[in-house]
């Protein structure tokens, strides 16, 4: 996806499914904080993105929008450099929200983060 913080930080999909959306990041000098770790804001960005993906698949596109309204994470563990996978599942797909749930884990599938994304489904201006 050109032109987005998605390509400028590296992230690529893997999967793209209604009830699984699996993509990955690079921990490198795009991703790091200030000591030379995954910065918890860009494990936050992917988990959000992978979500917000996800909820897409399950809209009618042309007639609804779907936006991040509320997104939690806690950071169980750190990481220099590699690659990290963002996970997302759905736990409730609703007509004004969806709830996803993202598993960020490391090469060797070790839970780096994990994350809760509620998002709003609202209806496009003049969709039918």
């Amino acid at each position: 996806m050109n032109n987005t913080l998605m390509n400028a930080l590296g992230i690529e999909v893997i999967k793209l499914d209604k009830d699984q959306v699996i993509m990955t990041m690079p921990v490198d000098e795009r991703t790091h904080q200030p000591a030379g770790f995954l910065h918890g804001g860009a494990s936050v960005l992917l988990a959000e993105t992978a979500a917000s993906i996800g909820g897409l698949l399950n809209v009618d596109e042309e007639k609804q929008s779907v936006f991040g309204i509320e997104i939690n994470a806690n950071h169980v563990k750190s990481k220099r450099e590699g690659l990290v996978t963002a996970t997302a599942t759905p736990l409730h797909v609703g007509r004004t929200t969806m709830v996803w749930d993202v598993k960020i884990t490391d090469e060797q599938n070790k839970l780096i983060c994990v994350s809760r994304c509620t998002v709003g489904v609202v209806q496009k201006k003049n969709a039918k």
